[in-house]
């Protein structure tokens, strides 16, 4: 938000809150950074929280509000070298047709950065020693993967999970879970199911992610939440011990 060219009174507003880039997630643990998605705001993003640091990038799925900026990825690998990302290999080859120049082995494009490709499923892996484990949601018709990383889950673009992906979000300290608008969609949570998603598992807190203008003010909005339910916004920062 806004939108190009929209004259909504939530995209005229003027509370930083009411702006948001596409939905993203930087998670930081001794000294390690990686991302969950990388849009097209991943560039824009970096810069706004001085990070300077990139460790590797988890994939959701592969629509391109979740993977435009994979060519932004190039300063870290100047410095670091090749970039850790991690997929389902669905997504894997949809980067590889849209990103044929970083993925060519043979004369391939010399300042084009270095990729570390680790292809994922349903299983829990490890990035620098710390547990991932999958959480398989469905979007609309195509399956996406939501993450749990010790007692923080981060799921976007749901619009329902199978009960034993349930079973993997218990007893959660933070859950980030998407909300697109008050009225339903076929392909996203409403707010009414996203809030009933919540009352289920029972986090200590949850933060709405992925959220359009159609939503409303944010402040207006967050004010009709539970007391554990947050509007999340650009540049939250959360600190779990």
């Amino acid at each position: 938000m806004p939108v190009i060219g929209s004259t909504h009174p939530v995209c005229l507003s003027d509370n930083p809150k009411d702006k948001r880039l596409r939905v993203s997630v930087l998670i930081e643990w001794n000294g390690n950074s990686f991302v969950i998605d990388c849009g097209p705001d991943f560039r824009q993003q970096m810069l706004n929280n001085h990070i300077p640091r990139l460790d590797g990038i988890l994939y959701t799925h592969e629509h391109n509000d979740h993977t435009a900026g994979l060519d932004d990825i190039r300063p870290f690998f100047f410095r670091q070298g090749a970039i850790s990302i991690y997929a389902q290999t669905r997504v894997i080859q949809s980067l590889q047709k849209r990103f044929g120049y970083i993925f060519e082995i043979e004369n391939k494009y010399p300042s084009a950065p270095d990729l570390d490709v680790n292809i994922i499923d349903e299983k829990p892996f490890y990035i620098k020693n710390l547990k991932v484990i999958p959480i398989k949601v469905m979007h609309g018709k195509l399956e996406v993967f939501g993450y749990r990383i010790r007692d923080l889950a981060y799921i976007t673009d749901a619009k329902s999970l199978a009960e034993e992906e349930m079973e993997k979000l218990k007893g959660l300290k933070v859950l980030v879970i998407n909300a697109l608008r008050k009225e339903p969609h076929p392909t996203h949570f409403n707010l009414e199911e996203a809030l009933a998603f919540v009352k289920r598992l029972k986090p200590q807190k949850a933060y709405l992610t992925h959220i359009s203008h159609l939503m409303g003010f944010h402040d207006e909005v967050e004010k009709q939440l539970p007391e554990n339910v947050f509007l999340a916004y650009d540049n939250l920062k959360i600190e779990l011990k």
